[in-house]
C-alpha cells in the first residue's frame, strides 16, 4: 500500500484532523520521531508523513480533530525549541482519494430508462427532430436571459426564485411562449408517458449550461413543481446521475419550501447511485419515486 495523499481543504475554514506543517522535515535534520515527539503532546497521532519530496514539509495526522486544532493554535507561527528553534507554518490538510478510490467511485452509465431501474423515470430519444432543435435554440437566443453565478436562465409562466427555492403562485408571467406549444402537444399524446393527457404544464425554465458546469445533487421543491418534471435536452449531451439515501423516505405529498439539503454529500456509504446518458433532443420525465426519492444532478467537470 502507498502512503496516504493529502491536499488543501475545498472550503476556507474547514477543520480537519490532519495538519500541513512547513519548515520542518528530514531536509533540515528533523526526523519523523522528532516531529512526533512535539505534536503528540496534543493528542494521539496516526502518523507523520512527508508532504512532498522537498523534505521540508510534513503531514501530521491526528486521530481526533480537536487535537489538530489545539496543535495548530499552539504552534502555528511560533518558534519551537524542541525542533531546533524553527518557526512552524501550519494549516489544515485533508485526505485525498487514491486512484483505487476514484476507480471504485465510478458508476455504470445506462442508455435507457429501463436499465436505470428507477420507478417513475422515463426517457424518450429523438423526441424532437434536429430541425426542431435548431429552431428552438434560435427562438430562445432571441429572448432576454437572467444571469446566475455559473449559468443563464429564462423563466416562463412562473418564475422560480432561487433565493427562496420556490415560486410566487400569485405572480404569473403570462402564457408559455408559442415555440413550446408543439412540444406540449407531443407530450400529451406520447404513449411513453402515463396519465399526462389532461395535465396542464404551465411553467418553463430554460437553463444554459456552459461546458463543465453541472448541477448539485437536489430534489426539486415539491410545491413549486408538483408531480411531473419534464426535461428536454438541446444542443449537447450530458450524463445525469441519481442518488437515493438509505435514510430517505418517499413522501410525495409532504410540502417542502426548499430544495432538499444533503449532509455529507461525498459520503459514499449511505446512498446508492445510478447514471443515465441524455443525448440531444431527448426528453426525460421525473415522476413518482424518481421525482421525490432520488436526488438528481449533473457532475461538474474542470476539463
Amino acid at each position: 500500500m502507498g502512503l496516504p495523499r493529502f491536499g488543501r481543504p475545498k472550503n476556507d475554514g474547514e477543520l480537519s484532523s490532519n495538519l500541513f506543517v512547513a519548515n520542518c522535515g528530514s531536509a533540515v535534520g528533523l526526523s519523523d520521531d522528532d516531529i512526533a515527539s512535539v505534536f503528540c503532546k496534543f493528542g494521539e497521532l496516526k502518523g507523520v508523513y512527508a508532504a512532498d519530496e522537498s523534505g521540508t514539509r510534513v503531514i501530521v495526522a491526528y486521530v481526533e480533530e480537536g487535537s489538530a486544532q489545539a496543535a495548530l493554535k499552539a504552534l502555528h507561527g511560533q518558534s519551537c525549541p524542541e525542533l531546533g528553534g524553527r518557526s512552524l507554518h501550519i494549516r489544515y490538510s485533508v485526505l485525498q482519494p487514491t486512484p483505487q478510490d476514484q476507480a471504485s467511485d465510478l458508476v455504470p452509465v445506462s442508455i435507457t430508462a429501463s436499465d436505470v431501474s428507477i420507478p417513475g423515470l422515463f426517457l424518450v430519444h429523438d423526441f424532437i427532430s434536429a430541425k426542431e432543435e435548431e429552431e428552438l435554440l434560435q427562438a430562445v437566443d432571441c429572448r432576454p436571459w437572467n444571469s446566475l453565478s455559473k449559468r443563464r436562465v429564462q423563466h416562463y409562466g412562473y418564475e422560480f426564485r432561487y433565493d427562496i427555492r420556490n415560486v410566487n403562485t400569485r405572480h404569473c408571467l403570462g402564457e408559455l411562449p408559442s415555440f413550446v406549444s408543439p412540444i406540449l402537444d407531443r407530450i400529451s399524446s406520447c404513449p411513453t408517458f402515463e396519465n399526462v393527457k389532461n395535465i396542464v404544464l404551465d411553467q418553463l425554465t430554460v437553463n444554459e449550461y456552459p461546458p463543465g458546469v453541472g448541477l448539485s445533487p437536489h430534489i426539486d421543491t415539491h410545491s413549486a413543481f408538483e408531480d411531473l418534471i419534464f426535461s428536454l435536452s438541446l444542443s449537447g449531451p450530458c450524463i445525469m446521475e441519481f442518488r437515493r439515501y438509505e435514510n430517505g423516505d418517499w413522501l410525495p405529498r409532504v410540502a417542502s419550501s426548499a430544495v432538499a439539503k444533503i449532509e455529507n454529500p461525498e459520503d459514499q456509504s449511505n446512498f446508492i447511485r445510478r447514471a443515465i446518458y441524455l443525448p440531444p433532443r431527448s426528453l426525460l420525465l421525473l415522476s413518482g419515486e424518481a421525482r421525490y426519492a432520488w436526488h438528481h444532478y449533473i457532475p461538474h467537470h474542470k476539463v
